[in-house]
């Protein structure tokens, strides 16, 4: 009788299956933004419209600065270190910080910015420059 020692293939599986996944569409592109909340951008004929995905998420952790023509948006989760009078047995809830950075050009009226929290939606209104606003024109032939 003969004994064979058989090995078993190595399954790399997710590994190379993330990897690929994401390549070549990760080029390019910062860790930071892979990593961060996702984001809608709309443009109507009167401005930009930023909604971001966040919820469970207080309006008072947020913060939006306008700097030197880059509008950034963090959320610093504050921890709480309140007494519990119960045992936590699973805690599957995680809020990471995040930042996002967008430029804003002259285009953008930045006094009317305006921004609201709803509904685990973080909403931005970026308005135009009335001269930006582009009225539709009817040009003749002749």
């Amino acid at each position: 009788m003969t004994l064979v020692k058989q090995q078993k293939p190595v399954y790399f599986g997710n590994l190379f299956d993330d990897f690929f996944n994401q390549f070549p569409s990760s080029w390019g592109k910062d860790v930071q933004t892979l990593s961060s909340v996702p984001v809608n951008i709309h443009e109507t004929k009167e401005g930009y419209h930023i909604e971001m995905n966040a919820p469970g998420r207080n309006k008072e952790d947020f913060q939006i600065n306008l700097e030197d023509g880059l509008l950034t948006i963090s959320f610093e989760k504050k921890e709480e270190t309140e007494k519990k009078e119960y045992k936590t047995i699973r805690k599957e809830f995680s809020y990471q910080s995040f930042t996002r950075s967008f430029s804003v050009d002259d285009k953008i009226d930045t006094a009317g910015i305006q921004a609201k929290y709803e509904n685990g939606v973080l909403k931005l209104y970026l308005p135009k420059k009335e001269e930006i606003i582009a009225t539709p024109k009817q040009i003749s032939i002749q």
